[in-house]
């Protein structure tokens, strides 16, 4: 940290924060036949006391939706980063696909779940429901009432399928 006015007396924070986030944004990121893209998202950045002071802190959090295995990503990325700044992985979700319920339409969606996390606990997991991903985490997020009067007839239609076949 030093005075604004002599930069050279301190170690910009941000400035190491901004070069590792650009080398990282250069990672050439991997795709899947049918999953699509990795995607990367730079959430949040927070850094800095004041205008007036070369800060002497800075992070950011960087969102990697997977697509396959995450290592090559992590390496990369570690690779990109070099010694600027301090990686710190806080959660991994791996890439899922999902079985398939004859009969039920299917979609391949560009987001993450906590399902992974329940492994087989709970028996062969699927993902459904109402509602666009198009809007989620937003100030429009909401699902129309006719959806989920929609979903409840999925609902009780894969019920009836699943114990059908079991």
């Amino acid at each position: 940290m030093a005075h604004s006015a002599y930069p050279e007396l301190g170690v910009s924070a941000i400035d190491a924060l901004l070069d590792s986030l650009e080398a990282v944004r250069r990672v050439s990121l991997p795709s899947d036949p049918v999953l699509g893209p990795t995607t990367m998202n730079i959430g949040t950045i927070i850094g800095g006391r004041a205008p007036n002071v070369i800060p002497d802190a800075a992070k950011a959090e960087v969102m990697v939706r997977l697509v396959s295995d995450p290592a090559p990503i992590r390496e990369a990325f570690t690779a990109a980063i070099g010694n600027r700044a301090q990686m710190k992985e806080v959660l991994c979700i791996p890439a899922m696909q999902f079985e398939r319920v004859e009969g039920f339409p299917t979609t391949v969606v560009s987001y993450s779940t906590d399902i992974p996390m329940f492994g087989t606990s709970w028996g062969k997991p699927l993902l459904l429901g109402p509602g666009s991903i198009h809007v989620a985490h937003t100030s429009e997020e909401r699902i129309a009432k006719k959806e989920l009067e929609e979903a409840v007839q999925i609902y009780a239609d894969l019920v009836k399928k699943l114990s059908a076949t079991n």
